[in-house]
Order: structure tokens, then C-alpha cells, then sequence
């Protein structure tokens, strides 16, 4: 997938800065993004990688690379044989289906193996708690491939809880 940055060191996703989303309360309007589907077995993905590549195939077709940030890829994990996919963009394209999130979401930056995820799922929900809040729905933001994390020698993930 060597077509998600030209400016990053790996050619492929940019190196992740924890900082610009740890512990943030972030708001979107109308945020757009391509939406597709990943087939999973329990949890795990199994085609994550073809759908990335057809949807930034697309996305870099219509010149739709979202300029504002680097590239978020959401996951809704709604069920154990698949998840919803979200790719952001800068405008609506013809051949992929949109989506558009809106709310106030609070963020938490993880960093390790995927085997924890359980674990920072408590974590997360223990974070929004203590601020008072109620979460609504949650979103995971893988923001390397797993080619990326290993040449950067971190695996980040961020847990965005709308609330």
C-alpha cells in the first residue's frame, strides 16, 4: 500500500504523532469519509489490506486525500465477522459509498501489540467515566499499517469514544 504519503519515510503511511490525540475531546460536522466493509473472523481481519487498497485507489483517482490531517482510517468493530471501514477525504466521490460522522468524540491514544485491545477498551471506558460522560458509540483509528509500525518501532492505535 506504498501510495498513502509520498512524504513519509516508509512511502507509505507518515511516521504517528500520540500527542495531537491523546486525552482530546474532538468535534466533527459532517465529517466525510468512504465507507466500506472488512470481512473479520472474530475480530480478526481478513481482507484489510485489499479493501485499503481498492478504497485509496479510488480515493487518489479523485483527488480526494484529505489535505487538513494525515489520512484517519476509522474501524466500527460491529461484529465478530466483520467491521465498517472509514476513510477520510476532502470531497464525495462517485464510485464509493460516503459516509458523514458528526459529534464530540473523546480520544486515547494505546500503543502495543493488538492482543491488548480488550484491555484498552476498559481503559478507554474507565477515561470517558472519570470525565463524566457516557459513550455512544466507539471508533478505532489504526493509524499505521502493520508494515509502518514495524519499521517505526510503535504500533498506535487511538480509541475515539462519541459521547
Amino acid at each position: 500500500m506504498e501510495t498513502l504519503s509520498q512524504n513519509s519515510e516508509t512511502g507509505c503511511c507518515p511516521r504517528f504523532n500520540p500527542e495531537l490525540w491523546d486525552e482530546k475531546e474532538i468535534t466533527w460536522g459532517d465529517k466525510l469519509f468512504v465507507q466500506d466493509r472488512v470481512t473479520s473472523f472474530l475480530h480478526i481481519p481478513l481482507n484489510f489490506g485489499k479493501v485499503m487498497v481498492r478504497n485509496m485507489d479510488k480515493i487518489q483517482k479523485s483527488q480526494a486525500m484529505d489535505q487538513d490531517q494525515d489520512l484517519i482510517v476509522l474501524s466500527d468493530e460491529n461484529s465478530l465477522w466483520g467491521a465498517d471501514v472509514y476513510i477520510s477525504v476532502n470531497k464525495e466521490l462517485d464510485q464509493a459509498q460516503m459516509a458523514r460522522l458528526s459529534g464530540t468524540f473523546l480520544t486515547k491514544v494505546f500503543e502495543g501489540p493488538y492482543r491488548n485491545m480488550r484491555h484498552w477498551i476498559t481503559q478507554m471506558k474507565e477515561y470517558v467515566a472519570s470525565a463524566g460522560k457516557d459513550i455512544k458509540k466507539i471508533y478505532f483509528y489504526y493509524t499505521t499499517c502493520p508494515k509502518c509500525a514495524k519499521v517505526y518501532g510503535k504500533n498506535y492505535v487511538v480509541i475515539l469514544a462519541q459521547i
